[in-house]
């Protein structure tokens, strides 16, 4: 047999056991409520040739692919246990039991891993918690189709409606169209159908109610049986504590808000500063993309090597608040056109990070060009360090909290010499640390990070609504602090 046959039988046999691995993730995910992990990324809902791409990222880890040979022992271990419903990690359990000189069986080693999800300690399944979305744009669209894919085990947050102003003859179709096809994230993962007669779109098995409104006193959900809910606001139209406010009618538990919030209103970067949320508080902000991508890496760097100030600038795709073409707009630039020009404009990122960083000393300015790609952006971050390193310890560092840490969820790290923009579209992190352009020359490093300024930062705002619901379960083996 040759080489090349050699290698075409060992794929084939690698797609057949990641194809046996299917059924049990998704009965795990269904029934027990139990997320399946490889280093932080899901396997729920996943193809085969998906779960074998997430295995080979594990080569950033150990500097070898992670087989599905591997792991697969560790996944029918999992189906013995009586789990409650949590995250478990397979790639962190490869790699543990590798590092584990006890002797222990995989069996063994897998219970005594997760123990936190089983017995006294674990958690009881919960109701799902009832969410509703204030607004249909770019951010809203990307937000439903994430609390769609999550709803798997009916027990997590379910999208109960969508609140938007009318817009004439087949409002609904349209808006359901939109959220199926996406030029930019691609087709919805599923099927969709609208009842135009009760203004409902089921997407999934979800039955969402499409609400007509122009103003939140407008709505009563409890008459669409909705109660207890978080309201995620979209619109970003209402931005402080009073005009939020609006939004906690009869069925509106907690408010959430998809842009930085002013006033008193707590700034949350998930990851970072979302365990000091108060169970009383009923409004809140995830922030900006940019701040969601700066703040974890400024950090990780703070947290190692100290940071004594800072300047970020961001290269930032356009958005619906520019113009199409040159046309009347209340901010001095943002009038030109957005497809055709780099756009110099304001950033609030720099400001908001001592809401989210309050024991960051360091003073971090910022500024912004828009440019002409409709999505993914890159923050440049400059950093004046209290002490002196080189440029492998902080890549070092960096990988090594994209992998292990409580930031690994919010901070990956490519090594990709070839690495674009578009590269990163789906994204699911804060921002991705690119290695090849990282500078560092004594007490001085400069971080590239990409980020997908649409859907990694939807995916943080569904981090902070299932942590403020307590969906956000617990993952196992524990990450290392």
């Amino acid at each position: 047999m040759t080489v090349n046959e050699d290698s075409f039988t060992n794929w084939k046999h690698r797609e057949e056991i990641a194809e046996s691995m299917i059924p049990i993730i998704g009965k795990l995910h269904r029934e027990r409520d139990v997320t399946v992990l490889l280093h932080s990324r899901s396997l729920v809902n996943k193809s085969v040739v998906s779960i074998l791409k997430t295995h080979r990222f594990a080569r950033q880890f150990a500097g070898e692919e992670l087989s599905v040979t591997r792991t697969l022992p560790f996944l029918q271990a999992l189906t013995t246990l009586d789990l409650g419903p949590s995250q478990i990690d397979l790639g962190m359990l490869a790699t543990a039991y590798q590092a584990d000189d006890r002797g222990l069986s995989v069996e063994e080693f897998t219970a005594q891993a997760v123990a936190g999800a089983m017995g006294a300690d674990r958690i009881d399944r919960r109701e799902g918690r009832d969410v509703v979305l204030y607004g249909f744009g770019r951010i809203g669209r990307l937000v439903a189709r994430l609390l769609i894919e999550k709803a798997g085990s009916g027990n997590g947050l379910r999208l109960r409606a969508i609140v938007v102003r009318g817009g004439g003859d087949q409002d609904i179709v349209k808006r359901a169209s939109l959220l199926r096809r996406d030029s930019i994230h691609g087709q919805f993962q599923g099927t969709i159908t609208v009842d135009e007669e009760n203004s409902t779109i089921l997407a999934n098995g979800n039955e969402i109610k499409v609400i007509y409104a122009d103003d939140p006193s407008e709505v009563d959900y409890t008459a669409y049986g909705i109660k207890d809910a978080i309201l995620i606001d979209n619109t970003g139209k209402w931005r402080d504590r009073e005009g939020l406010s609006k939004h906690l009618r009869p069925g509106v538990d907690k408010v959430v808000l998809t842009a930085p919030g002013k006033g008193d209103v707590p700034n949350i970067v998930h990851g970072v500063n979302h365990d000091t949320i108060k169970p009383d508080e009923q409004i809140l902000s995830c922030a900006s993309c940019t701040t969601n991508a700066i703040v974890p890496p400024l950090k990780a760097m703070d947290d190692e090597f100290g940071v004594l100030r800072g300047h970020v600038e961001t290269v930032h795709s356009f958005t619906n608040d520019q113009n199409l073409l040159d046309n009347y707009h209340k901010s001095e630039r943002r009038g030109r056109s957005a497809p055709l020009n780099m756009v110099i404009t304001e950033t609030g990122a720099a400001s908001a990070v001592a809401k989210a960083l309050p024991d960051l000393e360091a003073r971090i300015t910022g500024s912004s060009i828009r440019v002409p790609v409709p999505d993914v952006s890159i923050a440049i971050l400059n950093l004046q360090l209290a002490r002196e390193t080189d440029r492998q310890e902080v890549l070092d560092h960096l990988r090594d909290v994209s992998l292990t840490s409580p930031l690994r969820r919010q901070i990956d790290f490519i090594t990709a010499p070839d690495a674009v923009s578009s590269d990163f579209i789906g994204s699911r992190h804060a921002s991705i640390v690119d290695a090849g352009a990282t500078k560092v020359e004594g007490d001085n490093a400069i971080l590239y990070l990409w980020y997908d300024n649409e859907f990694g930062y939807s995916c943080q705002v569904i981090r902070v609504v299932q942590y403020v619901s307590g969906v956000e379960y617990p993952t196992y083996p524990a990450p290392v602090h």
